[in-house]
């Protein structure tokens, strides 16, 4: 039973101290913050429910912070998700901060609104000087006929 106790200067160490960086840790992290972003992201868009149309049309580019005007099916009136009267609809829309007269307003409406009451609020927004206005509805098949639309 021999035991060596020299020094082997010439020799690699099997443990020697390496000076790479460690990426492990980070890729982690960076996984980690991508599903944090996954589930966060549908949860930063309005969330009423509101029972939309289709549309078989192209659909366009949205702008960075779009505001939303939602017409709920008991027929009351949201910019975002906070509820607003039609008498002070024009009054809060030219309080927000990032709106002018001048940007649009996407206009979303359930599918069981009279078609009177979504002029009513498109002639509110006209009065008020709000003429940019697009229209909402869900993206449907291109060619496909809208649902709800009437056969001939």
């Amino acid at each position: 039973m021999g035991v060596s106790l020299a020094d082997n200067d010439g020799e690699d160490d099997d443990f020697s101290e390496t000076h790479d960086i460690n990426v492990t840790p980070f890729i982690d992290v960076i996984l980690v913050l991508l599903i944090i972003f996954m589930v966060a992201a549908p949860l930063s868009t309005v969330d009423l429910p509101i029972d939309l149309p289709t549309s078989s049309a192209t659909p366009q580019k949205k702008p960075d912070k779009p505001t939303y005007l939602s017409i709920k099916p008991d027929l009351t009136l949201a910019i975002g998700e906070n509820p607003v009267h039609r008498a002070e609809l024009i009054g809060t829309l030219d309080g927000l901060s990032d709106m002018s007269k001048d940007k649009y307003v996407f206009l979303r409406a359930d599918r069981s609104v009279p078609y009177g009451e979504l002029m009513g609020v498109m002639e509110l927004l006209r009065s008020g000087g709000y003429t940019r206005v697009k229209l909402v509805a869900l993206e449907g098949a291109p060619g496909a006929p809208a649902a709800g639309a009437a056969q001939p």
